[in-house]
């Protein structure tokens, strides 16, 4: 089933390689800072009502939650892959912080790095398209849908009326079906090259790199840790291997297990495991608070999650990265990358410069940043 068809502003889409969800109508919206609570709010609705709650996580627990228990809900297949096609008729760009703040700010993120008291911290910056006339959110959902076939393509409503968070992710936070769940952390990264030749190098620097390992084993133990208490089995990939988007590659680890309580939810999952070191930094906390001190905006629900709870508890949550906030009159698009005291200011701004491309290329959009 084609359902991008009946999208409509508001509703919520979610497709993955196996299926596609469209649910719209909300019958009930849950707002909740309290990770913990908003899991028995939801659950107790479900309970009452039947049905999935879909919606998105923020980043920052200073915000709430924005979940929906819908009316209307359709499953389809794996979306089928079309053609690209341009759809902004004029915009003009801005980027926040600009390319020389950004690795200003890498910079002095450095030496709290190397004092050893933070381990790594992800620093973000935007890029703002002004438009000309509102986007056409339904074939922009199709364009990503297209160039993002292996991984996880979503629009949610935000609360702030006439906004929706659109993301092309390749990054699975967790996956819940009974006992069993799933999780795929990414962390370190390379662009793609342009060539075969430099596409294959770029991959096997990325293996090789001692500072991406370094990066991504914050990110893998910092999940096992959260996820150990609601184990009976835990199971990790003895070491990272290669994932790709059509613009980046990635090091990933399998993370699988089998719970030992059956009422914890997809969405308990998420939250505990929520925000990875993979989009905040380690240790939390300290992570939380440079990147108050160092960026320059609210991530609002950037770097958050986003996905779908049932009844029994069973669903997937998705890590918000590739994003943008789109509204009538702006697209305002997130990109951010791990630093690590063996950083380099100039490469981060490239892995940010690289990663916008996913969201661009999916706006029919080919920007030099």
């Amino acid at each position: 089933m084609e359902l991008l068809t009946d999208y409509k502003p508001g509703s919520f889409y979610f497709a993955t390689p196996e299926h596609t969800l469209l649910a719209s109508d909300p019958r009930q919206v849950l707002s909740e800072k309290n990770t913990d609570a908003l899991s028995v709010q939801v659950s107790d609705a479900l309970a009452e009502h039947g049905g999935i709650a879909v919606g998105a996580l923020p980043y920052d627990d200073t915000g709430e939650a924005h979940v929906l228990l819908p009316r209307s809900v359709l499953w389809g297949g794996a979306a089928r892959a079309g053609t690209q096609e341009p759809f902004l008729p004029g915009y003009r760009v801005t980027q926040s912080p600009a390319p020389e703040e950004y690795e200003a700010q890498v910079a002095r993120a450095l030496p709290l790095l190397r004092t050893g008291d933070l381990g790594k911290v992800v620093l973000a910056r935007t890029l703002l398209l002004d438009l000309d006339a509102p986007a056409d959110m339904r074939r922009m959902l199709r364009n990503l849908t297209a160039i993002n076939s292996h991984g996880y393509t979503f629009a949610t409503p935000l609360p702030s009326p006439g906004t929706t968070l659109v993301s092309a992710s390749p990054e699975l936070l967790v996956r819940r079906s009974g006992s069993k769940f799933l999780s795929q952390p990414l962390a370190g990264s390379r662009p793609r090259g342009k060539e075969p030749a430099g596409d294959r190098a770029n991959a096997q620097e990325l293996l090789a790199s001692r500072k991406d390992h370094d990066e991504h084993r914050w990110v893998v133990e910092a999940e096992v840790a959260a996820l150990r208490p609601f184990c009976r089995r835990l199971d990790v990939s003895p070491a990272p291997t290669l994932a790709s988007t059509p613009s980046m590659w990635h090091l990933c680890t399998r993370i699988t297990g089998e719970l030992i309580d059956p009422s914890v939810t997809a969405l308990t999952l998420a939250a505990a495991l929520h925000p990875t070191p993979a989009v905040c930094g380690s240790p939390t906390r300290a992570a939380r608070d440079a990147i108050a001190q160092i960026e320059s905006f609210d991530r609002g629900f950037y770097t958050g999650a986003v996905g779908w709870v049932d009844a029994a508890g069973d669903g997937e949550w998705v890590v918000a990265v590739r994003s943008a906030e789109v509204t009538d009159q702006s697209v305002r698009l997130y990109a951010g990358a791990g630093i690590v005291s063996a950083s380099e200011p100039a490469l981060e701004l490239a892995e940010t410069s690289a990663k916008f491309q996913t969201l661009l290329r999916g706006m029919g959009l080919d920007l030099k940043l």
